[in-house]
């Protein structure tokens, strides 16, 4: 297992939530009790502007969630602080998660994962492999 001692916090919300500060104060609250130090946060808000509206239930990259700028933000600061991992509030796809990871260069967390957390904030050191199923019939096509 790897502890993780600091983070960074991002988060993608809606301009309907306006409650955002307390999600991030709540995901604070957690990383801290779990023996981690946040060192900056990061929110990244959608349909503030008049042309988002429409678009506020989507992220703003299907690789990375949140848009070009926010993400060259929270890699300065993640490479400038000398983060563990960044931890986002949003819910996390493992394509997103992959590319946000290789993007960082650091362990990216979410939500769920910290709260899985029991005494400290960890992860595994290695990502368990997948076992094939042997009982599947191998996948034949017809010329």
């Amino acid at each position: 297992m790897t502890t993780i001692r600091t983070v960074i916090l991002v988060g993608l919300f809606s301009a309907k939530v306006r409650d955002y500060q307390n999600q991030l104060d709540t995901l604070d609250a957690e990383v801290t009790a779990l023996g981690g130090r946040v060192l900056a946060r990061f929110v990244q808000r959608r349909g503030v502007s008049a042309g988002g509206v429409r678009l506020l239930a989507s992220p703003l990259s299907r690789r990375f969630l949140i848009g070009r700028g926010k993400l060259e933000q929270v890699a300065a600061a993640g490479k400038s602080f000398d983060v563990d991992a960044v931890v986002f509030v949003n819910e996390l796809t493992t394509y997103q998660r992959r590319w946000l990871s290789a993007r960082f260069g650091r362990l990216v967390l979410t939500l769920a994962d910290v709260a899985r957390s029991t005494s400290a904030l960890t992860v595994p050191t290695q990502p368990r492999r997948l076992t094939p199923d042997r009982t599947a019939k191998p996948n034949r096509h017809r010329r």
